[in-house]
């Protein structure tokens, strides 16, 4: 069996998000498992060579997991012609000039989201990418969530039969770093650092709606901030300028609004930290990151709306859960199958439709989200061929 080995540039793994999903749960699970299988039986196996400002921190992660190569030079990395892809978790203010710079390098780029700061920086790499000829991706990971796969399930079998509306909540409560550590990182809070729900959220629902239901045609949202201070990593008090949750109703092509909610301030009252609910003419689901409930038209019960009397019914108790159909081994970790797919597509040219146009779609409407909450009014949204060339 022939397998190849290919370096991978990875600037930003000291972050949360780089570390746990993209290092540890992706890219070395990857090379545990002895490399990605390809059409034609042979294995690519995935160097990763570490990158990023702290070289204290950037030894420890290697050593920790027995990594060779690890530098604080970007430029160093990107010139060696044995590393073929560059993946960027960094801050979003960082991530447009690195990979710019990398796409110059002419290496093949996948990134985490948002890819810019502006759709228009962000449709700028997409252009830069495609004139460069690189293979290029944006992490669009809630996709390969079991719950969402399940969905995906019931709309290619035809279960809602016209789909009217979704409804969307997300969200739970970060301590304001006081008497309890917070669970994310401080910059997420100040928008000089890029940080804000909408960014950060939007960017998900985008690829989210895009990709089960249709593309957004415009959108409506109040962003706001409701807990304005906050303390940070260090324990200092600090303001907390961004928006910390956001209201939104989108208006998809084909006629079908969702309406999603998106918080760091709200406390967890439901199955899952993210819940979608999609009805339609011929039933209706509620997908989880790992669950899904059915309630098919031909078994939906008559509720009997009276408040002068308590509640007889037990409403979950009328849905039906989905099965995991997805073989013995159940549903891999959703970070690790996009980058499989992605190092396929680089090596044995498999399709891969979450590229950085999609990325800027996904700028776009958070860009668009901020500028309905500043403005009070509907925003629509440019027509494809705008984000997609």
């Amino acid at each position: 069996m022939t397998t190849q080995t290919l370096g991978v540039v990875m600037n930003g793994v000291t972050g949360r998000m780089g570390y746990r999903q993209h290092l540890v749960r992706s890219v070395l699970a990857i090379r545990d498992q002895g490399g990605v299988v390809l059409p034609d039986g042979s294995r690519v196996t995935l160097q990763p060579v570490l990158v990023g400002r702290g070289a204290d921190k950037l030894r420890a992660i290697a050593e920790r997991h027995d990594i060779s190569s690890w530098t604080t030079d970007l430029d160093a990395a990107l010139s060696d012609s044995a590393n073929t892809i560059y993946f960027d978790a960094q801050v979003t203010p960082a991530r447009e000039a690195a990979i710019h710079a990398a796409i110059a390098a002419g290496k093949h780029v996948y990134t985490e989201k948002p890819t810019a700061e502006s759709f228009d920086a962000a449709l700028g790499l997409a252009r830069a990418a495609e004139t460069a000829g690189i293979r290029h991706g944006v992490v669009q990971d809630k996709l390969f969530l079991p719950g969402l796969l399940k969905l995906r399930r019931l709309i290619d079998g035809g279960f809602f039969g016209r789909i009217l509306s979704v409804r969307g909540e997300f969200g739970y409560w970060v301590f304001e770093g006081d008497w309890q550590p917070a669970q994310r990182p401080s910059w997420n809070y100040r928008t000089q650092d890029g940080g804000g729900i909408v960014v950060d959220m939007f960017c998900h629902w985008s690829y989210v709606l895009e990709n089960l239901f249709g593309r957004v045609e415009a959108v409506t949202a109040k962003a706001v901030t409701h807990i304005p201070t906050r303390w940070d990593e260090n324990g200092k008090e600090y303001e907390a300028t961004a928006d910390d949750a956001a209201y939104g109703i989108f208006e998809l092509e084909g006629g079908i609004v969702a309406q999603i909610n998106s918080s760091w301030a709200v406390r967890v009252n439901r199955d899952e930290l993210v819940e979608f609910q999609v009805d339609g003419t011929e039933g209706s689901a509620v997908a989880g990151l790992r669950n899904c409930r059915v309630q098919h038209r031909s078994t939906t019960p008559t509720p009997v709306w009276n408040p002068d009397l308590p509640v007889t019914e037990n409403f979950r108790d009328q849905w039906q859960e989905v099965p995991d159909n997805a073989g013995d081994t159940g549903f891999d970790n959703g970070f690790k199958v996009q980058w499989e797919k992605f190092v396929r597509h680089v090596v044995a040219d498999e399709p891969f439709p979450y590229d950085f146009f999609a990325g800027a779609r996904g700028v776009l409407l958070a860009e668009s989200g901020l500028t309905s909450s500043a403005e009070g009014r509907r925003v629509e949204l440019p027509g494809t061929e705008s984000a997609n060339s």
